[in-house]
């Protein structure tokens, strides 16, 4: 599918193509107009409309500190970013037909522009969040410029073009984060515990799980294969006994691109841009290129694993606490046996804030992560969910058990 937007100007393209011929991202000449677009937008975002709209819609935004009033406006950017780029991505995966039918060789080395667009927003937040980072850094630390810079570093590989098709895929780890800044959101604006951070907690965890778990780990799989193919072809071209290389699009590109089988013209120019860019990549892909792409998608896979472990040992951990509560009770001889009303509200408070704890301990592992505190990945469950939230919901937990009397021996 073609990009839905109209090209840069020709002076930008002229400008810019020479840098992206040198970095060797030659598809950036007809998506930097894009990229500029994303990063001005949220720029805007960042530094007029969060901070003129939120104190008028939060009351409570006037009462935060100058640093937790940056980190709001940062949050304000990501939550629009997570919705406008996942709405656009699953638009891409949906209607784009030509993206749907490429092999696995063209799936590493094709290229639409409805793709290259997808690439072009991310792009342009990374470079946002790297100017934001490197702005604040003695704010948030080395860690979150780390992130912002690796962030960066993958998206624009697929600028060559390289696994241009996976741009969509990937994104849609993001379908977590929207609720991830709710989540946030609800704790500055003094909603702590609420129904409605519980409701945001359960589609927290379902999505996180969903999208990074299970959708992430399979295509991962699947990105794998691809790699692995497309590595085979380069080494089989560049053993060939010939005096240059050979190409590897005769491998690549299945023959019907050159659009003899569409019925239409807007199917023909779909297909023919697919080989647009085959020039650049004829030469096949560079082992070093796999490999930094597959350690960067084995460390992100690893933390979302990670996090996810923690959000269970939590879960497990909460479920333990309301059996020794009662264990308590009966030492101190509470005999009278508990009401069936009693005992759902027990259950649906514990079902709560096991919800909230597990939806408030990833919000704290990924912002961790984030910003470099690496000892939250040393560190047991307990240190962080026992503060803050935690113990406001434990207590309120254990204040009920006390109130519920307890089955006698």
């Amino acid at each position: 599918m073609l990009d839905p937007f109209p090209p840069p100007p020709e002076w930008l393209r002229s400008f810019a193509e020479p840098y992206a011929i040198r970095f060797n991202s030659p598809t950036l000449t007809d998506h930097i107009h894009e990229v500029i677009a994303a990063f001005v937008f949220y720029l805007l975002i960042h530094a007029v409309l969060s901070p003129c709209l939120s104190p008028i819609l939060f009351k409570s935004y006037n009462k935060l500190t100058p640093r937790t009033k940056l980190n709001w406006d940062i949050h304000v950017v990501s939550f629009i970013q997570s919705i406008v780029i996942n709405a656009a991505a699953l638009w891409v995966m949906y209607f784009d037909e030509e993206r749907s039918s490429m092999t696995s060789g063209e799936r590493v080395f094709a290229y639409t522009g409805a793709c290259g667009l997808i690439q072009a927003l991310a792009v342009g937040y990374f470079v946002y969040d790297l100017i934001v980072s490197i702005v604040h850094v003695r704010m948030f630390g080395i860690g979150m410029l780390f992130h912002a810079v690796s962030a960066l570093w993958v998206f624009s590989l697929g600028f060559r073009p390289f696994l241009n098709y996976f741009a969509p895929t990937f994104i849609l780890y993001e379908l977590s984060s929207p609720f991830l800044n709710i989540h946030w959101f609800l704790d500055k604006v003094n909603m702590t515990g609420s129904r409605a951070q519980w409701y945001n907690g359960m589609a927290l965890l379902f999505s996180f799980f969903a999208c990074r778990l299970f959708w992430g780990t399979w295509q991962s799989v699947v990105v794998y294969g691809d790699m692995w193919n497309a590595l085979q072809h380069t080494w089989a071209a560049a053993a060939a006994p010939l005096s240059e290389p050979a190409s590897v699009n005769a491998n690549v590109f299945y023959p019907a691109r050159d659009g003899s089988l569409c019925v239409n013209e807007a199917c023909a120019r779909a297909n023919a841009e697919m080989t647009r860019f085959k020039g650049y990549t004829a030469g096949g892909v560079p082992t070093w290129l796999v490999v930094t792409y597959v350690g960067s998608n084995l460390i992100l896979n690893f933390l979302n694993f990670f996090w996810f472990s923690k959000m269970v040992e939590t879960v497990l951990k909460r479920f333990r606490t309301p059996a020794e509560s009662a264990a308590t009770g009966e030492k101190k001889g509470k005999n009278e046996p508990i009401s069936a009303e009693k005992a759902a509200q027990l259950k649906e408070d514990i079902v709560r804030d096991v919800v909230l704890e597990a939806a408030s301990k990833l919000e704290q592992e990924e912002t961790a992560i984030m910003q470099g505190d690496l000892s939250s990945l040393r560190e047991h469950v307990s240190s962080s969910v026992d503060s803050g939230l935690g113990e406001e919901l434990r207590k309120r937990r254990a204040d009920l058990v006390a109130k519920v009397p307890l089955p006698g021996a």
